[in-house]
């Protein structure tokens, strides 16, 4: 977990190799065989089953992947959900994780439409379920702090190491999520490589690039920039840079001077690496050590 007041909630910058804040700790999620295939339009490798869902629509030539979270007490919850003709929602996928076993459900074949995706639009499209293969991550989503346990909004109580602290890009706040686990990611990025290679898709997104002003599944927690960058084979843009040009300088543990400071003052020219932008204020973390973050004024610093 990061430190009270210093808080892991960017979105990383993009690397061939994907360093990802999950559950408390630093993951790298490198590719490896996976053992999976695709025959008419199956998914077929070990750990994988097919149950298939009557909420489908006709023929799909799909162009993007996008990625949800269920916010579901279970993959076995979600997989009924998801199969029960009143839900009138459905995916192409979803991820279980039981214990350190990914396991994964296919419900409906990729080359014909399911209802994941709802009212979205991206890159001119509207109505992704006519462009877009979809998956679902079995995870709670957004918690809420409850004594010394982390609550899901259907009761379920998590304990610290199975959540994160983090601020969702679209929102102006921080909170608790539920944290993926390594297996998860490593077999999500298994089963992205796979389709986009399969099937020419164009993107790797999440439901909430395609529907931001009511969804923010996957989530902090899940690090879609790093699959984005692996699985499409794309350079990650640099951070920028910045020298602090005063004396000294305080760096809080918010945008504002009424937050507390979260480590010494900043000596002059010490460099720093620009996490977020704002109008006034900065959040940053040391070039020199990563663990200290925070937020300080811009009119301080200057670009290098």
């Amino acid at each position: 977990m990061a430190r009270a007041g210093v808080l892991k909630n960017r979105r990383t910058p993009r690397k061939k190799k994907a360093a990802v804040r999950s559950a408390g700790m630093r993951h790298t999620v490198i590719a490896r065989s996976s053992g999976l295939s695709i025959e008419d339009n199956r998914l077929v490798g070990s750990n994988v089953s097919f149950v298939e869902t009557p909420n489908q629509g006709g023929a799909l030539a799909p162009r993007y992947l996008v990625f949800h979270y269920t916010a579901g007490k279970s993959a076995t919850s979600s997989i009924n959900w998801l199969t029960n003709p009143e839900s009138k929602a459905s995916a192409h996928i979803v991820l279980v994780v039981l214990g350190r076993d990914g396991s994964i459900t296919q419900l409906v074949p990729f080359n014909v439409k399911t209802w994941h995706a709802g009212m979205s639009h991206w890159d001119g499209l509207s109505g992704l379920n006519s462009y877009a293969i979809g998956i679902e991550m079995d995870n709670a989503g957004p918690l809420t702090k409850v004594g010394g346990k982390y609550q899901a909004w259907f009761g379920t109580l998590y304990d610290e190491d199975q959540v994160i602290y983090a601020r969702h890009r679209l929102d102006g706040e921080p909170r608790w999520w539920h944290a993926y686990t390594e297996v998860q990611i490593q077999r999500a990025l298994e089963l992205a490589q796979l389709l986009v290679r399969r099937y020419d898709l164009k993107d790797v997104i999440g439901h909430d690039d395609i529907a931001p002003d009511r969804k923010r599944d996957p989530g902090p927690a899940f690090p879609l920039e790093h699959v984005r960058a692996s699985v499409l084979g794309r350079e990650e843009e640099e951070p920028e840079r910045y020298e602090v040009i005063a004396p000294t300088l305080n760096i809080r543990s918010g945008p504002g001077v009424e937050f507390p400071s979260v480590a010494e003052p900043l000596k002059k020219g010490t460099v720093v690496v620009l996490l977020e932008k704002r109008d006034r204020w900065n959040k940053v973390e040391l070039a020199k050590n990563g663990d200290i973050e925070g937020w300080v004024h811009n009119r301080f610093l200057a670009k290098i």
